[in-house]
């Protein structure tokens, strides 16, 4: 029997093949889609959602202990991981806060609306509409907020670009993996999907709203919340069966947009 230790195999890259070249190497439809996530909670939520999405992990030697079972999983599976330095997971990580973990994964590909409805239990539901949110460490505030209330689902206009980065997920600490991102297609075609399902549609505006904290909220509910700076589309709004607007003291013109979404969704868990 060997008294090596099972992870003498971590060892740096030679340097013409090191993490820093790992990306830059790949083919270009390999790196569209493949998605570079850091932060531990983030690495952990992809190791129990869906490990087989999993296709490479750079790690501190200190995080060894914590992701003994990722690592286990990783030799069981074939999947390829090394021990870096700090300095090359913040080279890999594009972020000073990677926590010791970068890993490379699949994305996960939205679904569309009607697939999402078909699979949808009855019963009390909750989703958001991202009209134009685009700001990462936002997303990522809202995916962990939507992730704490068991919001089912982001929904996400047909044209938006808006997509999963390696910083949202380590800002959401888990929850990008919890909440699904659902593609939507033409608006109008979306709203009558979504109100035959049973969905009102709420419109989330800085004034002229009905209060939240008196409005009654009912059991299948669509947040639909504008872009940061902008607001929300009028013609959207319009649209929607409900306008709500969150009371304050008037020191500041409005709550950004993750803030108000945590409370908005704390207004609809309470009733």
């Amino acid at each position: 029997m060997s008294d090596r230790s099972p992870y003498e195999r971590f060892k740096p890259a030679p340097s013409g093949d090191g993490p820093r070249n790992a990306q830059r190497n790949a083919p270009r439809e390999q790196r569209d889609a493949e998605l570079r996530i850091h932060g531990l909670n983030a690495v952990r939520a992809v190791f129990e959602h869906r490990p087989q999405a999993i296709r490479k992990l750079y790690l501190a030697e200190a995080r060894i202990p914590q992701l003994q079972p990722l690592l286990k999983w990783c030799v069981a599976n074939r999947v390829g991981y090394r021990v870096v330095d700090p300095a090359d997971l913040q080279k890999l990580a594009a972020s000073a806060h990677h926590e010791g973990v970068v890993a490379e994964v699949l994305r996960e590909e939205p679904a569309s609306l009607t697939a999402w409805l078909r699979e949808l239990p009855q019963g009390p539901c909750c989703a958001l509409w991202l009209d134009g949110v685009g700001n990462p460490h936002n997303l990522g505030a809202i995916l962990r907020s939507a992730a704490h209330f068991g919001v089912r689902a982001v929904l996400v206009p047909k044209h938006s670009t808006l997509a999963l980065s390696g910083a949202a997920a380590r800002v959401a600490e888990g929850g990008a993996e919890a909440v699904p991102f659902v593609r939507l297609g033409r608006e109008d075609n979306a709203m009558a999907q979504l109100r035959g399902a049973g969905f009102s549609l709420a419109a989330t505006v800085v004034r002229g709203g009905t209060d939240l904290f008196s409005a009654k909220l009912p059991q299948r509910l669509v947040y639909v919340l504008g872009a940061e700076g902008e607001g929300m589309d009028a013609e959207l709004a319009k649209a929607c069966d409900m306008r709500l607007s969150i009371p304050g003291s008037g020191a500041v013109e409005s709550l950004n947009v993750a803030a108000a979404t945590a409370v908005l969704l704390a207004a609809w868990a309470r009733r």
